[in-house]
């Protein structure tokens, strides 16, 4: 009956301990601060976007000046002469709008810029993550930049720095 005991006991811990799960975190945002081409493509996806909202300004200050060219003008035209205006700066303003959405929209020229440059790095990284993750046998991995709070970490749980070298970049 001892024996039986102590072999059920045994049989528990041993597979409570087949259960525990390992568990480690990465700082994408420190990883891919590291990689020198993400800090190109960056700077490259900023200089777009900065191109792309001085054009629009342009547009939105030329709409605004026919806005207020027509508000001071409105009592010298015709209704003929006022539909027209109107229908110009109406057109324009959707053409403004087609131009933002054009640039900045869901699927705009800087997202499928940030897709061409950003995504194959970040891909890079994920499998680098995933194939570090899958050697040292961790259940869960967090990501430390992200939304995820967390309190406290032990930085001997901290796989950023080996996915920087699996990638080819010393720290």
């Amino acid at each position: 009956m001892k024996k039986l005991v102590i072999f059920l006991l045994l049989l528990t811990a041993s597979a409570g301990f087949g259960f525990a799960q390992k568990y480690a975190y990465v700082d994408t945002q420190y990883i891919l601060g590291n990689i020198p081409s993400y800090k190109s493509a960056q700077d490259q996806l900023d200089k777009i976007s900065q191109q792309y909202q001085k054009e629009l300004e342009t547009i939105h200050a030329e709409l605004d000046k026919m806005y207020k060219d027509f508000q001071s003008e409105v009592v010298l035209l015709s209704d003929d002469m006022k539909r027209k205006r109107e229908d110009i700066i109406i057109t324009k303003e959707k053409e403004y709008k087609k131009l933002q959405r054009q640039y900045f929209g869901a699927e705009g020229e800087l997202y499928q810029k940030r897709q061409a440059l950003v995504k194959p790095i970040q891909d890079d990284v994920f499998k680098a993550i995933e194939e570090i993750a899958e050697q040292g046998a961790y259940s869960i991995v967090f990501d430390k930049a992200g939304s995820l709070s967390m309190i406290y970490t032990n930085s001997k749980y901290d796989l950023s720095d080996q996915i920087l070298q699996k990638l080819g970049y010393k720290n």
